[in-house]
């Protein structure tokens, strides 16, 4: 046998080295990533409120402004990079008491810069059936509103799907929007379930909810589990619109508890991850066997979930998550940037200032349950029905979205004002008795966490944590200007049209009598700035918490 030319020994090296590479077995692991958000609320500039962040971005732990679609989208393209194997996921609340920037526009532009950032799968939560379902199909469809679209520009709508797989349309029993999308990945399939919590219908108006019941989430979920499995589906992500509260910070799980747990406790073993919101509160739990994370709210994190994946079963082997921060410093997408700068434009009218603060209004409540910007609203609201008979005015804290900052020497202009109440209630003023005032004050802790309801000046109260529900108010502590709540006598009270209602579950106002509705509840802050202004945040207590101290 003649020996191998050079040519013929690299040609045989090759063929062996082919064939080798050929025979190698694949891993016997497939890597997903996904990047999850929730509650973004159409934030897309970032919000003046900051959070609270410690780790790699920020060594030692500090307060920081977060979020910006620019600087989200260019970030979940950096992780969408690290693994072609990918999923960007929303829990809920995309949009919906929203900014000005992306309310003006019917949150067009919101669903404009989700479709660039490559979102796959939106959970519905119960802020997108704000405006009736006619709009929010027109959201997912396209198309512009009766009175066209705002913009200008025609309306294409979302290129994700919507998921609903607990909203159920009376007329036909099908679900609103497909329960569930499924992706493939390396041959393995992962179906993405989408849920928004059973009480949507105790927080929308009878219009936006004609028509349509929203089921139990976890009974739901576990209904589907046969029919996934048929289809070849053994790793199930739930996109939930429901959450809980963690005591620690974005990346922990302390004390935690809420909602969540119990439709957790309750879901089938084939559901591996569970990404929550609702509450607008970050964090990264196990329990269950599943892991249950949440970005927070306003796009100010975005939760890196990281699963391994079991080849030949498709299970789950690993889960791990992390909540990222959003550093406006980061860099941005030019795409989203372009996009955000044509709407700015378009708005600029409304940024003209109408008032003056001579520092930040916060939001947030203190031990005792009250907020300065809070107290702010109600006395706004109270100045503004006086002429109805109003003694004291009441706003429900989950209807306050934003603070009042301290900005260009103090200016506030009507989009920071849109921004802290972007709904469109109206006031109400209605009489009850002193008894069923003191009833209504109890409701505050009813439901599935305390709703301490903002009281405008001259109203004072005192309440014991310790107490046994129906029994927090501090017997003979009520005051009206400065005198004892009497429980026979009538008084004259102002909430908004949603409170009014028996929202937040304040069912003793749906039966306030000889009701005055008043103007735009959001307007009458704004006249408050207008004729107020410069003004100041007080140090006032209105309301005072005892932990038992108190005789009964």
């Amino acid at each position: 046998m003649s020996p191998l030319t050079p040519y013929a020994a690299i040609l045989l090296l090759a063929l062996l080295y082919s064939s080798a590479c050929a025979a190698a077995p694949a891993s016997p692991r497939v890597a997903l990533k996904i990047a999850a958000i929730n509650d973004f609320h159409g934030w897309l500039q970032p919000s003046p409120e900051r959070v609270r962040v410690m780790g790699p971005q920020a060594p030692l732990e500090s307060a920081v402004t977060a979020g910006g679609m620019p600087q989200l989208a260019a970030m979940i393209d950096r992780l969408r990079k690290q693994n072609p194997n990918f999923a960007f996921v929303s829990a809920g609340d995309l949009f919906g008491a929203s900014p000005l920037l992306s309310a003006t526009f019917d949150d067009e532009p919101t669903i404009e810069a989700m479709n660039a950032a490559g979102l796959d799968f939106n959970g519905v939560g119960n802020h997108e059936f704000d405006r009736g379902l006619a709009d929010l199909r027109r959201m997912q469809a396209g198309g512009c509103p009766p009175k066209g679209c705002k913009s200008g520009a025609s309306f294409s709508g979302a290129r994700f799907p919507f998921l609903a797989a607990n909203v159920v349309v009376n007329a036909t029993g099908n679900t609103l929007f497909p329960p569930y999308g499924i992706k493939e990945y390396a041959g393995i399939k992962v179906a993405f379930v989408g849920l928004t919590l059973r009480a949507t219908g105790t927080m929308l108006s009878p219009q936006a909810r004609a028509g349509i019941e929203f089921r139990d989430e976890a009974e739901t979920v576990n209904a589907l589990v046969p029919e996934l499995r048929k289809q070849g589906v053994n790793t199930i992500v739930v996109l939930i619109h429901q959450g809980g509260f963690n005591r620690g910070g974005a990346n922990d799980c302390v004390d935690f508890q809420g909602p969540i747990v119990d439709v957790v406790e309750r879901l089938d073993r084939a559901v591996s991850v569970v990404v929550s919101g609702h509450t607008h509160q970050a964090y990264i739990c196990r329990f269950h066997e599943k892991l249950v994370t949440s970005a927070g709210a306003f796009g100010r994190f975005i939760t890196e979930i990281d699963l391994e994946l079991d080849r030949k079963t498709g299970l789950v082997l690993s889960a791990t998550a992390a909540n990222r921060v959003v550093l406006p410093a980061m860099p941005a997408s030019a795409e989203q940037a372009a996009l955000l700068e044509r709407y700015v434009n378009l708005s600029g009218p409304l940024q003209r200032p109408i008032g003056y603060v001579r520092a930040a209004f916060s939001r947030a409540q203190n031990s005792d349950g009250e907020s300065r910007l809070g107290q702010l609203i109600a006395d706004a609201h109270l100045a503004a029905t006086k002429s109805a008979g109003a003694v004291v005015a009441f706003m429900n804290p989950g209807g306050i979205r934003a603070p009042l900052p301290f900005k260009d020497g103090g200016a506030i202009t009507f989009a920071d004002a849109y921004s802290v109440y972007p709904f469109d209630n109206s006031l109400v003023t209605m009489t009850l008795t002193g008894a069923e005032l003191l009833g209504m004050l109890e409701q505050q802790w009813r439901g599935d966490y305390p709703r301490l309801l903002a009281v405008s000046a001259g109203f004072t109260y005192t309440w014991d944590s310790k107490a046994t529900a129906g029994r927090r108010i501090v017997p003979g502590s009520v005051t009206i200007d400065g005198e004892p709540l009497e429980p026979a006598r009538a008084y004259r009270i102002t909430v908004n049209s949603y409170l009014a209602a028996g929202g937040d579950r304040f069912e003793v106002l749906a039966r306030g009598r000889d009701r005055v509705t008043g103007g735009n509840s959001r307007q009458a802050i704004v006249e408050y700035l207008q004729t107020r202004s410069p003004l100041m945040p007080g140090e006032e207590r209105r309301i005072r918490r005892v932990d038992g101290e108190a005789t009964r």
